[in-house]
């Protein structure tokens, strides 16, 4: 099997996985010249993985060739805490974020997605003071997904669940997906989306799918979620939106005018809504999109996130070192979206680290 481009085997998988690059010290970027923050100990919500078990199931669906491949597949356990350890991040919750698509087919749907959830929970077994995860559900098969949420969370002990920004070209907050978000709902569950290219859309030659069209998938599925009512229906279910909201904190004007005068949800419903969401931190947030991601929503909605190994090594401790160095960001403000947050919305990662959780 040919090597895939990183285009075409990111739209077939979505698995971001590890590079087995050794990682640098955090050292500068150059952005900034205030003093860096220490942390004590983040919690990495945006953090891939590709154990052996599951870089073997990816091989044998013909995904992933048997040897070479994107970089970012060859997956080390070694590599990951490496990675961790120079940039002080205690704790990473893995997803893999298959394409929904790839799971179209019924059969490969429930044998694949055990394969990569007990794939990920054998990773928090064996290092359970260092990694979390979240589940990986059949989208396109809501009865199936049920069944696979239930025995996730309560039989695997997942932290959350990965819902794709869409799925055969239709966003999380239309209806066929209601089955599956009520029951998320009903137990209080937190749903980390990750995007891949919008169904159609047009390369841009020399300008990778992740540049912007990753962006663009999340925005529509927050949009989504926010047209349909379903932020409104599933008041206990929490969101997080990756690489911090794709465009959604930076055209919030433009969303208030859909309220005014193109019939959607009224101004005041859409600031509710911008605060509904969790934001992560691997757009990357600092430095450019820290003012108004922080004017938009607060810091109590933002989490730590390094989009690894999607990153490597060396761009993770430059965007850590940004992020430590921001001076859109005081240190209570930098405290909780390192750690404080996470630990808040995801409780089982406290109860199993050294890490305490903050008072509500």
């Amino acid at each position: 099997m040919p090597e895939l481009s990183r285009r075409n085997t990111l739209k077939m998988t979505g698995v971001a996985a590890v590079a087995a690059a050794a990682p640098v010290p955090l050292a500068a970027s150059g952005a900034f010249a205030s003093t860096r923050r220490p942390s004590r100990g983040r919690v990495d919500t945006h953090h891939h993985a590709l154990p052996p078990r599951m870089r073997q199931w990816a091989i044998d669906q013909g995904i992933l060739p048997p040897t070479g491949g994107p970089s970012w597949a060859r997956w080390t356990l070694e590599g990951t805490l490496a990675t961790m350890d120079a940039n002080d991040i205690a704790i990473g919750v893995a997803s893999a974020p298959v394409p929904a698509e790839v799971f179209a087919d019924r059969e490969v749907a429930g044998s694949g997605v055990r394969e990569c959830n007990e794939s990920l929970a054998e990773l928090v077994r064996d290092h359970p003071t260092r990694f979390g995860f979240f589940a990986n559900v059949a989208m396109l098969h809501p009865d199936l997904a049920l069944e696979q949420i239930a025995y996730a969370l309560d039989e695997l002990g997942a932290d959350g669940v990965l819902l794709n920004t869409s799925a055969a070209g239709r966003y999380l907050g239309d209806r066929a997906f209601d089955p599956l978000l009520a029951e998320l709902d009903r137990r209080g569950a937190v749903v980390f989306t990750h995007p891949s290219s919008p169904k159609g859309i047009v390369e841009v030659p020399g300008v990778g799918d992740w540049l912007g069209d990753f962006l663009l998938d999340t925005t529509r599925t927050a949009l989504s979620l926010i047209a349909t009512g379903a932020l409104d229906r599933y008041r206990r279910l929490s969101v997080i939106l990756s690489h911090a909201g794709g465009f959604l904190p930076y055209m919030a004007g433009r969303a208030e005018r859909w309220g005014r005068e193109d019939d959607g949800p009224a101004p005041a419903k859409v600031r509710r809504a911008l605060r509904r969401f969790y934001y992560d931190t691997a757009l990357p947030m600092s430095p450019y999109a820290t003012p108004t991601l922080l004017g938009a929503v607060g810091a109590e909605r933002v989490l730590f996130g390094t989009d690894w190994p999607a990153n490597s090594a060396r761009e993770v401790a430059l965007n850590t070192a940004d992020l430590d160095r921001d001076p859109g960001l005081d240190g209570r403000a930098h405290q909780a979206i390192a750690r404080d947050n996470a630990l808040r919305l995801l409780p089982r990662l406290a109860k199993k680290t050294a890490l305490k959780a903050p008072a509500p």
